[in-house]
């Protein structure tokens, strides 16, 4: 069985064609900056190196034009035939497995792709405008070329935040708010934290329902997840992915007043205090180089005071909610780094864990430095109370699985109904229970 993945960003597709008998990948790739002159595509076959061609996408359409030749070798160019896997046939996909950034309060699973889920993603296009719109256009896309031939399944990045309690995800704002908007916390990299607490668990040789765990994704975006017993029960991105960690261009939490009070002295609109705070903050605003760690690095050793200033920052602050959530959750088995900063830079893995050696937390310094570029290990002291492990991250995978799953029927019925059962106790809106 065949599953394609597509990962709609608002100037991007990811796309990865997966063999689901041994779960091997048959091609990934990305499409990027879509719409630009210098947009180009990227991707890479099981056996062969990266390919990458500079052309021209004006939109996402022809970006999925492109990926639907590349994967039936189709107009293409002698330099790169080697690198196309050439179905016989678009029939030998079994399914598409969609990544939808915002699912809201309605979706707990993934979903078969109907009617009412379309409408539901786009209702939930005004939380995520740029992302759960370019994942609707794909959406489009696939029925035009497929038809209903071939299923379709939206796995939302929100869904492992669903069963948070209320004290976690509400804000101390009037319940009004709340009630008429949905205003509260949904969390974000879902499908990642998911994947790497399970892997954690299996390394680990244990049933996740018996552990605590930390995990890390860090990388241009950043966030913290509490999982306990397997389920999430907080994270520090909120209503939308800007709250948390100082991140490459994101701010990270910060008290609203500050909001208002550059508003008033710029003389700026909303949307341009958006854009301060989402695409100019963060590490790049704070160092003045770049929103790339690796960058940033570079110019440390220069002695960059603003350098090291944005590291300490991200750091400090990275310490502060593994400790928040270790008390919440009473304990912590297992802390995990994972995605582009948490797999590759040794550094910020060997500062803030030492930071926490209070809890009994040590890493093996040695093999701290060997871990990276995607290598999956264990990095914590054969003396360390609680174990650290960093875990490449593959969402991809996690996307495949769910995927696999709703083709089953009973699964997608049952989920239905769930929903509907959901919508009918209006549940996502708090309401206390008798001991509150």
């Amino acid at each position: 069985m065949k599953i394609l993945l597509l990962n709609a960003g608002s100037s991007s597709l990811k796309f990865e064609l997966t063999e689901m008998k041994n779960e091997k990948v048959l091609i990934k790739g990305s499409c990027e900056k879509i719409g630009s002159k210098s947009s180009f595509i990227k991707w890479k076959t099981a056996q062969k190196s990266i390919k990458e061609k500079n052309i021209y996408l004006n939109n996402h359409k022809e970006a999925f034009d492109f990926i639907k030749n590349l994967l039936l070798g189709k107009n293409f160019d002698k330099t790169f035939e080697e690198n196309t896997i050439k179905l016989k046939d678009l029939s030998e996909i079994s399914a598409i497995g969609h990544r939808i950034v915002h699912g809201g309060k309605y979706f707990k699973n993934a979903r078969l792709i109907d009617e009412d889920v379309i409408k539901k993603i786009q209702e939930l296009t005004e939380l995520a405008p740029l992302h759960n719109q370019a994942g609707l256009n794909v959406i489009f896309l696939c029925r035009k070329l497929f038809g209903n031939s071939i299923p379709q399944v939206a796995v939302f990045d929100t869904s492992f935040y669903f069963d948070m309690p209320p004290k976690a995800y509400m804000y101390g704002i009037p319940y009004e708010y709340h009630k008429k908007y949905g205003i509260r916390k949904y969390g974000f990299h879902g499908t990642s934290h998911k994947f790497v607490s399970r892997e954690c668990a299996k390394i680990m040789n244990e049933d996740i329902k018996n552990l605590k765990i930390i995990s890390c994704h860090l990388g241009n975006g950043s966030s913290i997840t509490a999982v306990n017993k397997g389920k999430a029960i907080d994270t520090s991105m909120g209503f939308t992915p800007l709250d948390g960690v100082i991140m490459g261009t994101r701010c990270g939490a910060l008290d609203s007043s500050v909001i208002t009070f550059i508003e008033e002295k710029e003389k700026l609109k909303p949307k341009e205090i958006n854009e301060i705070l989402n695409k100019k903050s963060g590490l790049l605003g704070i160092s003045g180089v770049s929103n790339d760690d690796r960058e940033i690095m570079k110019s440390i050793k220069s002695g960059n005071d603003r350098a090291i200033l944005a590291h300490d920052m991200m750091d400090y602050q990275i310490i502060k909610y593994i400790g928040a959530y270790s008390a919440a959750m009473n304990g912590l088995d297992a802390l995990i780094f994972t995605a582009g900063i948490g797999e590759n830079q040794w550094i910020h893995r060997e500062v803030i864990c030492e930071s926490l050696s209070f809890m009994g937390l040590k890493i093996d310094k040695t093999l701290n430095k060997e871990k990276i570029l995607g290598e999956t290990g264990e990095i914590s002291d054969k003396s360390s109370k609680i174990k650290v492990f960093v875990i490449s991250t593959n969402e991809e995978l996690m996307i495949a699985r769910e995927t696999v799953k709703q083709l089953n029927p009973k699964n997608s019925e049952k989920e239905k109904e769930k929903e509907k059962e959901r919508e009918k106790d209006n549940v996502g809106v708090y309401s206390p229970s008798p001991s509150q």
